[in-house]
């Protein structure tokens, strides 16, 4: 891979702007593989949907006909308004979608004691395997720099290993507000859970309602919230 990086602009202040330098950010990480190599880690959540839209938008300028791939990592205690929003959008935009699976049984599994150990087995080790299984060199994500202060200092584009890829962030500059006024302006779907209270979607033992008093990833587990920079240094987002 080449060893200068391509660069977000951050200092954009409408959400135009902001989109306008999504794609051009995801148009030069492009030169650094295949379209093939190139996937988006899709939740089904609210961010990494708009983050798929905008990949969408690039390929169809730059690379039509190309495979619309993304990632899901499905941990099999996913809400299934999730997952039923997930194949359904695969269905209509015609995504390439690598469903990432963990190797663990589920029964009997100590689901969410350990939530180091826990998301280590249902999501980052699916993850690495997905990405090695698939030849993913590129990974863009849905991470925004203002749901979590572990993100606020993130680099736009990381090196990682296991398997080696870039992980890149065309949305990190988006804020909340940013997220729905793009999903509205675009008539993109979204999760019904939205509409139910709330506001950042994860397995559902470490996922509550939270209001527009509480901070937005106040509905996640906070033990866990409290290790997410550990979890990223394991290899997650």
């Amino acid at each position: 891979m080449k060893t200068s990086l391509p660069q977000l602009e951050r200092t954009a202040k409408t959400l135009a702007e902001k989109a306008e330098a999504c794609v051009a950010f995801m148009r030069s990480m492009a030169e650094l593989a295949a379209p093939e190599e190139i996937a988006v880690a899709w939740t089904g959540g609210k961010d990494s949907t708009v983050a798929l839209a905008l990949w969408r938008e690039c390929l169809r300028s730059y690379a039509p006909g190309a495979p619309l791939r993304a990632v899901n990592i499905d941990t099999g205690c996913k809400f299934p308004e999730v997952i039923a929003l997930r194949d359904e959008v695969a269905r209509q935009w015609d995504v390439e979608l690598v469903v990432a699976r963990p190797e663990v049984e589920l029964a009997g599994y100590p689901l969410a004691v350990d939530k180091v150990a826990c998301c280590r087995d249902l999501k980052v080790r699916p993850l690495q395997r997905a990405l090695a299984e698939n030849g993913v060199r590129v990974l863009f994500t849905g991470i925004r720099a203002d749901e979590h202060a572990s993100r606020q200092e993130r680099p736009c584009v990381e090196r990682r290993e296991h398997p080696e890829h870039l992980l890149a962030h065309p949305v990190l500059a988006f804020t909340e507000m940013d997220v729905w006024a793009y999903i509205i302006d675009k008539a993109l779907p979204y999760c019904s859970l939205y509409a139910d209270g709330y506001r950042s979607l994860g397995c559902m033992p470490c996922t509550r309602r939270s209001d527009a008093s509480e901070p937005e990833r106040a509905g996640r587990d906070q033990d866990k919230e409290a290790k997410l920079e550990m979890l990223h240094s394991l290899g997650y987002f």
